[in-house]
């Protein structure tokens, strides 16, 4: 069952035509945008000397964990000059999960690997060819765990690790939805990192046990549980409509039973896994 049928959910995205608000309000949900994180830019030095040597033929692959990165290197492109499809025309490009290609796509740029629904360190590490004697670059988040990186290595690639951005919670709570949570008057949220949840209990608290939290994949389940926050439902596919069809499902238990799947790992992988707006 897809249809929301008039829930309240609220959505870590402020804008009105991000993806996530419009898959709620297109399955019937009535959203509430919030904003629960905010992408800092790492020191642009590093990156831009990384991104130059992408264009210059010094990585083979370049290897992209989150639809975050996508927009800093676009960002960061339009600095340098040039377009995210001009610094990466020499290398292959892999993403962690569909929704990272879709944002790639957006920006020009084609995936070249892409493991499958589950967006994660480790299953792209199963979907990475063999050393070619070339070399990776990996723009991430100050917060992401080190597996891609370690892993690769440990397959005989070498591993150029950028810090391209951090994400940080919002300044302070947005009163409205402060009142929508106190007063229950919030379904579900839609947990898209883990750093939306530890943001979700830092500004508001754990939501009322009526209110509905539904994580993208496993490690933000996770995540969310070393929150102290208790998770409803697991995304099947970590994409806009994967996410919502959790919402629906959770909100509909009789007509459309779905456990949500028991995390697995601490470690955060992901939308972002992938990691978040």
């Amino acid at each position: 069952m897809s249809d929301l049928a008039g829930a309240v959910v609220l959505v870590p995205r402020p804008a009105a035509d991000d993806p996530f608000v419009v898959a709620v309000r297109e399955a019937g949900g009535r959203p509430l945008p919030a904003l629960l994180v905010r992408t800092v830019p790492a020191p642009s030095t590093a990156l831009d000397d990384a991104l130059r040597a992408l264009q210059a033929g010094a990585h083979t692959w370049l290897a992209v964990t989150s639809a975050v990165t996508v927009d800093v290197i676009a960002e960061r492109a339009r600095a340098l000059g040039a377009t995210p499809a001009e610094l990466t025309a020499g290398a292959r490009v892999a993403a962690v999960g569909p929704a990272t290609a879709d944002a790639l796509a957006a920006v020009g740029v084609r995936a070249d690997l892409v493991p499958g629904q589950t967006a994660s360190a480790e299953a792209l590490l199963a979907a990475w060819p063999e050393p070619d004697g070339g070399s990776v670059l990996l723009p991430r988040s100050a917060l992401a765990a080190p597996t891609l990186a370690q892993g690769l290595r440990a397959r005989g690639w070498r591993v150029s690790d950028v810090v391209a951005y951090t994400t940080v919670p919002a300044p302070g709570p947005d009163p409205a939805v402060a009142a929508a949570l106190t007063a229950e008057q919030v379904d579900a949220v839609l947990l898209t990192s883990g750093s939306v949840a530890r943001a979700l209990v830092s500004l508001y608290g754990r939501p009322p046990a009526r209110t509905l939290l539904c994580a993208i994949g496993a490690s933000t389940a996770a995540a969310a549980a070393a929150a102290g926050l208790t998770v409803a439902a697991v995304a099947s596919a970590q994409s806009p409509a994967g996410l919502v069809g959790a919402v629906a499902a959770a909100l509909h238990p009789t007509t459309s039973p779905t456990p949500p799947t028991p995390p697995t790992s601490t470690t955060s992988t992901a939308p972002n896994q992938e990691e978040p707006r």
